[in-house]
């Protein structure tokens, strides 16, 4: 199980939880449930990934990629017939994971691309305080986090400026803007070589030249700039 396990308070709005950002009751199936009613399940709804809950408890996930390893080869000599016949005798406890990799539903959508990225896994069954199944995030949640969070999809104008690891830079640059009349939509810092920082500032910046050069005037480089329509 995950070791994101910490009980966190946190606002209906906040878009940057894993609870606004799963599919909430999500498909399951059993350990005694056939192959064949898994893959059944997996058509019919269009993903890729299923829980298995066992008395209420989720003790494993397993993917289409668990369930083509037992299917059929294609050149295979079986008739469909055979094929479902076969399939319907194998049961989801033959082929499931025995290690099973989960979110909390009060967690961070950082803490779960974190977790993805780590163990090089496209989603995750996320449960509750009391270990019951209350949805699924993929990857796809959060690439379109990452999307709405930058607000990629209004178009803005993105900067970003290569500064020094120092106190303040952060409020210089908030300043610049405040005088210049115009509000910052997001700001993320990249950590770079060398003690140096990339920090990417989007927003409607109608006067990209103008802005660049009261930036350079505080001491900072604007290295690019671009809009995102």
């Amino acid at each position: 199980m995950s070791n994101v396990s910490l009980v966190r308070e946190y606002g209906r709005d906040d878009k940057m939880f894993v609870a606004k950002r799963m599919t909430r009751h999500p498909a399951t199936v059993s350990p005694d449930s056939s192959v064949d009613e898994a893959m059944t399940a997996m058509r019919k709804g269009k993903f890729r990934r299923l829980p298995v809950v066992e008395e209420g408890r989720l003790v494993s996930f397993i993917s289409d990629s668990d369930l083509m390893r037992v299917a059929p080869s294609p050149a295979t000599t079986l008739s469909r017939y055979e094929e479902r016949s076969l399939l319907a005798k194998l049961k989801v406890r033959d082929i499931m994971p025995n290690k099973v990799i989960s979110v909390s539903e009060e967690a961070t959508i950082e803490e779960a691309a974190l977790i993805m990225e780590q163990n090089r896994i496209g989603g995750l069954p996320v449960i509750s305080s009391v270990g019951a199944v209350v949805g699924v995030i993929t990857e796809t949640d959060i690439f379109k986090t990452f999307i709405d969070v930058m607000g990629l999809a209004e178009g803005k104008t993105r900067l970003t400026i290569e500064v020094d690891d120092k106190v303040g830079v952060v409020y210089d640059l908030a300043g610049i803007f405040k005088e210049a009349g115009l509000s910052i939509d997001s700001m993320v810092t990249c950590k770079e070589a060398g003690g140096k920082y990339e920090i990417v500032i989007r927003g409607d910046f109608p006067d990209i030249q103008g802005i660049s050069e009261k930036i350079a005037e505080k001491g900072y480089q604007v290295v690019h700039s671009v809009r995102i329509r």
